[in-house]
């Protein structure tokens, strides 16, 4: 390996090093409270060393949710193939589910965690479909309203994407934030994500 690859790498890790930490900053103490000194602290680097791979806290919340986005991107794509567009919204929602749980600190990051402004993360992604989770399942709700699959109420189509939406988010919420509660017995999250899921698309669903 040569030296300009192995700088290339080096780079690249403490990239990531950098962005690990801001992650998780961010979802304990709020993205305005998280300072890149603290970030620094967090990995025992130099707020200067932070400073030599991004410009500011607002550059390094953007690529921070670039990349997140770009993962969950990906757990879509098998999905995208689907044709009928009621089988495609499950597989959203089953992808979706597993993002949360094999990535929970990322989940809150994207989904929990209060940002400033607004972030032009379509920008940063590709101009595939699948690279933003909300245009995806909003492109697949119109499919189905346009082929008559759901109910004749039901023909708002970001109302209908975010009823679906928000079944899972509130349920994964609770899940990953809900800590040590004995007093409730909570069921398996894949069974109780999967059942809500399933109810609300038959009551969507035309007879």
């Amino acid at each position: 390996m040569g030296s300009a690859q192995r700088r290339a790498r080096a780079t690249a890790k403490t990239r990531r090093l950098i962005l690990d930490a801001a992650r998780d900053l961010f979802v304990r103490d709020g993205y305005e409270a998280t300072s890149m000194r603290a970030i620094a602290e967090r990995i025992e680097y130099t707020p200067t060393a932070i400073y030599h791979h991004f410009e500011n806290k607002q550059a390094l919340l953007d690529e921070l949710c670039a990349q997140d986005f770009r993962v969950l991107s990906m757990a879509f794509e098998r999905a995208a193939d689907v044709s009928d567009p009621i089988e495609r919204i499950a597989r959203i929602g089953g992808a979706y589910v597993e993002f949360a749980l094999e990535h929970p600190m990322h989940y809150q990051f994207m989904f929990m965690t209060v940002r400033p402004g607004a972030l032009d993360v379509d920008a940063a992604q590709s101009s595939d479909p699948t690279a933003h989770v909300y245009s995806f399942l909003r492109d697949s709700v119109a499919e189905a309203i346009h082929a008559g699959r759901l109910l004749p109420e039901y023909t708002d189509v970001d109302l209908v994407a975010q009823i679906l939406w928000g079944a899972l988010h509130g349920l994964l919420s609770l899940h990953i934030t809900r800590g040590s509660h004995p007093w409730v017995d909570f069921s398996d999250i894949r069974q109780t994500a999967g059942a809500a899921q399933q109810t609300v698309l038959q009551g969507l669903l035309r007879a």
